[in-house]
């Protein structure tokens, strides 16, 4: 009986909501025996999982322990709310680290967010799993972060690339780049562009890794040495799919990133990412098995990511109700040195204007998306035909 097999059989009978994911198709659990037989199950969506967590809190269905046996309990926008098992790298992240060359010794500042989402939690967990000191800083703060790093000695980073860049070139700016110790880092949640990547070896000294994962999922994939694509975790299933058709599409085809992580605790079967991805199966130098994403190269979906969180249509359209005045407003997400930037275009009812309802929309966007963003009025026939809630002008090359 192959481990796929077993962990199906097993979420079918200790999971309502997965259970009812193969009754609703007629799918029989027991036929489920290697990767191809997945095809037969409908792909979890991130919508569908949002419901099924409101119709049957906080989990939907899909946790097979009571919640008081899971370590912590996360929510993510939406609210999603996600567990945290209670083996000490839940979430997998300790082989992605540690490919990239983290190792007991390594002091490391981990700057993502401890508050609510689990991004914090779970590198601090796959840190120290691999026996890293954590710096738990959590996000912004530039200076005083830097000060952490030149007294503390922080050879590591954790976060997302553009703060990162923010960091290194606060140091610069106060003539403590010198006084740096990191020479490693690993970031996710943004596109790493290969231009930054090397600024960041050539200018400040640091290898910079990346990989893929959600907090749904965990982890997914990571770069090793070399650099050719992101090799999956350990227990996770990659499936490629046509976006129109829902077929499983071959290997080297561009498609929507299609995971099944198959952790007894909290098994997701067949979970749509919205990530466009393409498989790759030629070898790596490294010598781990052949089969990895050659990366995310965008979205199939409406939402698009911004500085590491989603921004959805259906959040905008929360805004707009907030805040009469607006007629219209439109999401548009841009970079700027390396750095995602998210502006609002707000067309008003009888041309309402004036910087008081402009900090009124940033500070009711920031409680509605987690996200700052600068605000523009524009004229009420700036949009024209172009009604779209978010548009997303990054390049992906």
């Amino acid at each position: 009986m192959s481990e796929l097999h077993s962990f199906i059989v097993r979420a079918y009978q200790e999971a309502p909501a997965v259970r009812a994911q193969f009754d609703d198709a007629g799918v029989d659990p027991g036929t489920i025996v290697e990767t191809g037989d997945l095809a037969r199950v409908p792909v979890l969506r991130k919508g569908v999982l949002a419901e099924r967590q409101k119709a049957d809190r906080p989990f939907g269905g899909f946790l097979t322990v009571p919640p008081s046996d899971v370590q912590r309990i996360f929510a993510s926008p939406g609210p999603i709310y996600d567990p945290q098992g209670k083996n000490p790298d839940y979430w997998r992240w300790g082989a992605a680290l540690e490919a990239a060359g983290f190792a007991p010794g390594d002091i490391v500042q981990n700057t993502f967010s401890y508050h609510l989402t689990p991004a914090g939690m779970m590198f601090d967990s796959a840190l120290r799993a691999l026996g890293c000191t954590v710096v738990p800083a959590g996000v912004g703060n530039s200076e005083i972060q830097i000060t952490v790093m030149r007294d503390l000695g922080v050879t590591g980073y954790i976060g997302v690339p553009s703060f990162l860049y923010t960091l290194l070139k606060k140091a610069e700016e106060i003539g403590c780049r010198g006084d740096l110790k990191l020479t490693r880092a690993w970031v996710a949640a943004e596109k790493l562009s290969e231009e930054l990547r090397v600024r960041f070896r050539e200018q400040y000294g640091a290898e910079v890794y990346q990989g893929y994962g959600t907090a749904d999922l965990g982890c997914v994939g990571y770069e090793c040495s070399e650099r050719r694509g992101f090799h999956l975790a350990p227990g996770v299933i990659v499936e490629i799919l046509d976006p129109e058709t829902g077929s499983v599409l071959p290997d080297g085809e561009a498609g929507e990133v299609v995971v099944t992580v198959m952790e007894p605790l909290y098994p997701l079967v067949r979970f749509g990412t919205g990530d466009l991805g393409i498989m790759l199966t030629d070898s790596c130098p490294c010598g781990r098995p052949a089969r990895r994403l050659a990366g995310i190269f965008g979205r199939t979906a409406d939402g698009v990511k911004v500085r590491g969180l989603f921004l959805y249509p259906h959040q905008i359209e929360e805004l707009e109700r907030r805040i009469p005045e607006i007629r219209f407003c439109q999401a548009v997400v841009t970079t700027s040195d390396f750095r995602d930037v998210l502006t609002l275009k707000v067309q008003t009812h009888d041309g309402i204007h004036g910087e008081t309802l402009k900090g009124k929309v940033a500070f009711e966007a920031k409680a509605c998306f987690r996200l700052t963003s600068a605000v523009e009025i524009v004229a009420a026939d700036f949009f024209g035909d172009d009604k779209k809630k978010v548009v997303d002008l990054r390049s992906w090359e």
